[in-house]
């Protein structure tokens, strides 16, 4: 284990070094303008293992990765209107924009929902040593599971189980850090503006395309589906041609139940289901047919262009897609070319019971 102090003369030999160990898989403190990170190759799937054996606990909750700049990011994300907004007007910076993964990166750096969260730190020492590697390494904090964030190597090493310190191959040590809070945390992938975490920087939802139309935590799955009743019942119900809701939210969230009321505001008299192994499920009301959609089976686009949402559309149907998130810009730009209506419904949770959802409706 090395732990090099850092100097103003002495950059190019630290990072040349930090290099040599990530090249190998190692395992890097490494200072932000937030807290000491750890990092690792977020390319390489063996020092991401070794990675998660040295956090000791993360459950599913995916793992940031920093970048140098804009360029490298979209190598390995795909950015909308919305991320190129806070890409252009904030970073570098204390934040984490979560955007879909393009497919050359691997979890636990990707979410289930294979989206990536990616920072560009206001650090000129990280940002040159990121560059000097050329890939993304992760962007986690140094602590292990439930241990406070670190700002002096002195204060992570005593925090350490000795497994975890057993790992480290490497400390870049800029002494005493300033007590910054961690990065906000920001999901574009629904080209809206979500607030995962709020951090240094605040920010209001939906500022680019879409605008806020409601806003309700609730508290019971009935609940959760008598918002889907009042949003259909006020936007949907009156609706002569094809209208897409794109769903985004965690397992569980809400989404289906969302749907139920949905389709009862249209006069739906059938159950609604999730249609996760159908693909879609067709529900015939008086106007028309509710489409409900799920994606998460969906591997591509081409699994997506034959799922049957074009037809749908062409029939002036409703739409409604469950997991809209893995394929938002496609589904967006489906929606634009034959100018169709498209609402945003996010789902977040709050606790075991509350939900936040949010619908959105875009210029």
């Amino acid at each position: 284990m090395k732990r090099l102090r850092l100097t103003n003369n002495n950059w190019d030999e630290v990072i040349k070094t930090a290099v040599k160990v990530l090249n190998k898989g190692g395992l890097v403190v490494y200072p932000t303008e937030t807290c000491y990170g750890i990092a690792v190759d977020a390319t390489n799937e063996k020092a991401l293992s070794k990675l998660l054996s040295y956090k000791t606990f993360r459950g599913s909750k995916p793992i940031s990765v920093a970048v140098s700049s804009k360029e490298m990011a979209e190598k390995y994300v795909s950015l909308n209107d919305m991320a190129e907004n806070i890409y252009k007007n904030y970073l570098p910076g204390p934040i984490t924009v979560v955007s879909m993964n393009r497919g050359n990166l691997k979890p636990p750096v990707v979410s289930r929902q294979g989206s990536t969260g990616i920072r560009i730190p206001d650090y000129k020492f990280t940002l040159k040593l990121i560059e000097a590697f050329g890939r993304p390494i992760t962007a986690t904090s140094a602590n292990v599971s439930y241990k406070p964030h670190p700002y002096s190597i002195d204060q992570l090493i005593k925090d350490l189980p000795k497994k975890s310190s057993s790992l480290i191959d490497m400390y870049i040590d800029d002494g005493e850090l300033p007590r910054n809070v961690p990065s906000t945390i920001l999901d574009t992938t629904m080209n809206t503006l979500t607030v995962l975490r709020e951090g240094k920087h605040k920010f209001e939802d939906a500022i680019l395309q879409s605008t806020l139309l409601e806003e309700k935590v609730t508290k019971t799955p009935e609940e959760t589906s008598e918002m889907g009743f009042e949003f259909s019942s006020e936007y949907l119900k009156e609706n002569k041609g094809s209208i897409v809701v794109a769903l985004s939210g965690e397992l569980g969230a809400g989404k289906t139940q969302f749907t139920k009321g949905v389709g009862k505001g249209l006069g739906v008299e059938e159950l609604v289901n999730s249609p996760t192994y159908t693909i879609i499920n067709e529900y015939e009301y008086e106007k028309s047919v509710l489409a409900h959609m799920d994606t998460w089976r969906l591997m591509d686009e081409e699994d997506l262009n034959r799922s049957g949402l074009m037809e749908h559309l062409n029939k002036g149907n409703i739409v409604v897609i469950e997991w809209a998130d893995k394929f938002y810009q496609e589904i967006e730009e489906i929606c634009r070319k034959e100018n169709i209506p498209m609402y945003k419904v996010t789902f977040k949770y709050i606790s075991l019971e509350e939900r936040e959802v949010k619908i959105y409706g875009t210029n």
